[in-house]
């Protein structure tokens, strides 16, 4: 599976960018391109994100879509320009967009969400238009806190029907969104099946779901290539590779089932530790595991 869903040609077509299309193609060869979410590394929805991914050496954000008129909110069009020009300056992609706003104010019971989740899909598709080569595919879905639906199957039911007002809407613009969630793959699939299109899928994170006790290498295999949009590669209060994740056996499901794209690191800083410099470790540790030299 390639880095990018669309064809990479695309990206060398913008000439404004070649610098970010010259990153991206080197990251596309060595597969696994990585980045962080901007709430992880202390910039959360704020400009400044790429300034903090550059210095750690990282490939991508995972930028937070909020509610509108908030504060660097990408539906307006001066917003994203500072966001293109400030990639172009830095080599950082925009790898996808995060909607924590909604373990707030879930998509289940509140009545603007699936509005906003709307305007995620008409935002990414001026992005499509405006640079391609810097267009997200994805926009994860939270269900956490206040959103949470895992064992909760009048939620997921709402959800459900909620994601099937929008999705249509969401494959015209070859929007892709992730559910990112409590729950085990097998419940996952029950939305996405009730849903029924390839522009749902799941949003997997290596913590949250071996924290609730799902067996998350079988749970790769199970899902599949197909089924997987993206990946948090995630440890709670500890540095990827000295938690309880085995990163070379997660590795290894991955490319048992062919993904090759995104690893977004979250959480996986100590407690008291530096941002910056966990950060920095985090990115050498993934690259060292999924992207071997020689």
């Amino acid at each position: 599976m390639e880095f990018s869903r669309r064809p990479f040609l695309q990206m060398l077509a913008a000439p404004v960018f070649g610098v970010i299309a010259e990153s991206s193609f080197a990251a596309k060869q060595a597969g696994f391109p990585i980045g962080a979410c901007d709430w992880s590394i202390g910039a959360k929805q704020d400009i400044r994100a790429f300034e903090v991914a550059q210095q750690i050496g990282l490939e991508g954000l995972q930028v937070s879509f909020s509610t509108p008129g908030s504060e660097y909110d990408l539906r307006d069009k001066k917003v994203r320009e500072q966001y293109y020009r400030r990639s172009e300056e830095t080599g950082v992609r925009i790898a996808s967009l995060g909607m924590g706003i909604l373990n707030k104010m879930p998509l289940a019971t509140h009545p603007e969400a699936i509005q906003w989740v709307a305007e995620a899909i008409e935002v990414m598709a001026k992005m499509r238009k405006e640079r391609p080569c810097q267009a997200p595919e994805v926009c994860l879905l939270a269900f956490f806190g206040k959103g949470n639906i895992n064992g909760q199957p009048e939620r997921m039911e709402a959800v459900a029907k909620k994601l099937k007002t929008i999705i249509r809407q969401a494959e015209d613009a070859g929007v892709i969104f992730g559910i990112e969630s409590l729950m085990s793959a097998d419940d996952h699939l029950k939305i996405i099946d009730a849903v029924g299109s390839k522009s749902l899928q799941v949003y997997y994170d290596t913590a949250n779901s071996n924290r609730m006790g799902y067996n998350i290498y079988d749970e790769v295999l199970q899902l599949g290539a197909e089924r997987i949009c993206e990946v948090h590669c995630k440890e709670n209060g500890a540095h990827l590779g000295e938690g309880v994740i085995d990163f070379p056996r997660f590795k290894t499901c991955l490319d048992k089932i062919g993904y090759n794209q995104w690893l977004i690191i979250e959480g996986a800083t100590p407690k008291g530790a530096d941002t910056l410099k966990a950060y920095r470790k985090n990115f050498q540790f993934l690259d060292k595991v999924f992207r071997p030299k020689g």
